[in-house]
């Protein structure tokens, strides 16, 4: 008896167990198959222990009467099989960042089920009494977004960043901030959902918009809800100045992208004591410093600093791979624009500075075409990025630093997308806040997955853990020797077991 790892066509490894008999191969046993080394590593140890276990044992006769007569008493004993998965970690999870501190079976439900299963509250409902054998009403889940919004939403953003800070080692010196908008379904408005400029290009409908702020690593912090047609640049400030007070923080390094590039905000920030790193928009600089920019003449990976009058500096960088991307889309938007020109789909309404129609002109009287001097000087901008501050930081730092500005991006996909935040289907604010409350939880318990995975130097991503997770589940059983209730773990693939077993899931 031995084990045999034979590679499959699709590129992966089955492990078996199998013996010689006369002179052929005999499979006693498929382990399992995965392409992962850690995994295909797990299933060798289980084929061991398979090995061990035949080796030891003698074969009984099985009667047929007898079998027909277990599956029979086995069916009987079965009180309740149930999905855990999802509660052994991620519930798991939950309490390690210190959410059980709030004593609502509730959030936990919410909070853990926007993960795996990130549906409207009456979907939520339906999916907990089957799954989970949890059976309320919608209306309580309503009343409990009441309850939330009204007193725990600052101890949910409290627990989160102490739980931050512990990981960080109490340093906080660095916050990312920016905006993103949330549509709903209803076309009506009122003094909080209004139209705006929408990021999701639903310009037809409501919204709100959300700042929200994240630590290195990409840990949330804090997060606040505006008005649908608030500008951007105005939200940026009052949240930094409320996280700032609240928690009691000194010294604090403000990132944030152009969108939230102003004057105002640059001289409201210097007022407040704050450093700052923006992404500056190059192309409206001043004269004297467009010129400067332009004559840098900068190589691959190169970057150069330009002080500033004010004392502080703006730093230019260059990457021929974006110069390339640069050039790609530039060229996409102008095909688009040619194809809509010819059709005669421009109208004079479509000549402002929005994206490509920049390149549009109008000749004569009434005559629009495209303007093609401004789409070549527009080239020699292609892979130039800028960047204004006031700290001491070396340029390389300023540049580095910046571009951590991913996680930002990355804590708003899985926010939109994961967890599936928007569209949102409340309609009072104080739902609608309670929502983005559990969302902004869920997001801390995603993050946190996330690092426990890289800790662990496993090859899943999230999401794949997530979805094996879902597959995991419990069996309460009885005997027929006595009245005593049993539960065990259903884990048959070699996916739940590695998984079970790098994050030691029990009952």
């Amino acid at each position: 008896m031995f084990i045999r790892q034979k590679k499959n066509a699709s590129g992966s490894i089955s492990v078996q167990v199998v013996r010689k008999q006369a002179g052929r191969v005999k499979i006693l046993k498929v382990i399992g198959s995965s392409k992962s080394p850690a995994e295909i590593a797990y299933l060798l140890e289980q084929a061991n222990e398979e090995i061990a276990l035949l080796q030891g044992l003698v074969e009984l006769p099985f009667h047929r009467n007898l079998e027909q007569q277990f599956v029979s008493e086995f069916k009987n004993s079965i009180q309740q099989l149930q999905l855990v998965g999802p509660e052994l970690l991620l519930g798991k999870i939950f309490d390690e960042i210190g959410f059980n501190a709030i004593k609502d079976d509730l959030f936990r439900h919410l909070v853990i089920t926007r993960l795996v299963y990130p549906v409207s509250k009456l979907k939520t409902v339906d999916y907990l009494a089957k799954y989970l054998s949890v059976k309320l009403s919608v209306y309580s889940i309503y009343r409990y977004l009441d309850k939330l919004q009204l007193h725990q939403i600052e101890q949910v953003k409290r627990i989160s960043l102490e739980h931050t800070l512990k990981l960080l080692g109490d340093q906080m010196h660095v916050v990312f901030y920016d905006v993103t908008t949330l549509y709903f379904e209803s076309k009506e408005e009122d003094e909080f959902k209004r139209m705006g400029f929408s990021k999701d290009g639903k310009h037809q409908q409501p919204q709100i918009v959300l700042g929200l702020l994240v630590s290195e690593g990409g840990y949330p912090l804090d997060y606040d809800v505006f008005e649908g047609n608030k500008y951007e640049g105005d939200t940026l400030i009052p949240v930094i100045e409320h996280f700032k007070i609240k928690h009691q923080l000194d010294q604090l390094i403000v990132i944030a992208d152009s969108g939230l590039l102003s004057k105002k905000n640059i001289t409201l920030l210097i007022e407040k004591g704050y450093q700052y790193i923006l992404g500056a928009r190059i192309k409206n600089e001043s004269q004297d410093n467009t010129a400067k920019i332009l004559a840098l003449r900068l190589q691959d990976g190169q970057s150069a600093m330009i002080e500033q009058a004010d004392g502080t500096r703006l730093i230019v960088s260059y990457r021929a791979g974006r110069a390339a991307n640069d050039s790609k889309n530039r060229r996409r938007g102008l095909e688009k624009l040619e194809k809509k020109v010819t059709s005669g789909r421009i109208t004079k309404q479509h000549l402002n500075n929005k994206g490509y129609n920049k390149y549009l002109k109008i000749e004569g009287e009434a005559t629009i075409s495209i303007d093609k001097q401004k789409y070549l000087e527009d080239e020699k901008w292609d892979g130039l990025k800028g960047y204004r501050t006031n700290t001491k930081m070396t340029k390389e730092q300023v540049i580095e630093t910046y571009h951590q500005l991913w996680h930002i991006e990355k804590a708003f996909r899985i926010s939109k997308h994961d967890l599936q935040i928007r569209p949102i289907y409340h309609h009072l604010k104080r739902r609608i806040e309670a929502h983005i409350c559990i969302a902004f939880a869920a997001c801390k318990i995603y993050k946190e997955l996330d690092r426990q995975i890289k800790e662990k130097k496993m090859e899943q991503s999230p999401e794949q853990v997530l979805d094996i997770l879902k597959t995991i589940l419990k069996v309460r059983f009885t005997t027929p020797y006595s009245n005593k209730i049993y539960e065990e773990l259903i884990l048959n693939t070699a996916e739940q077991k590695y998984l079970a077993d790098r994050f030691d899931l029990k009952i």
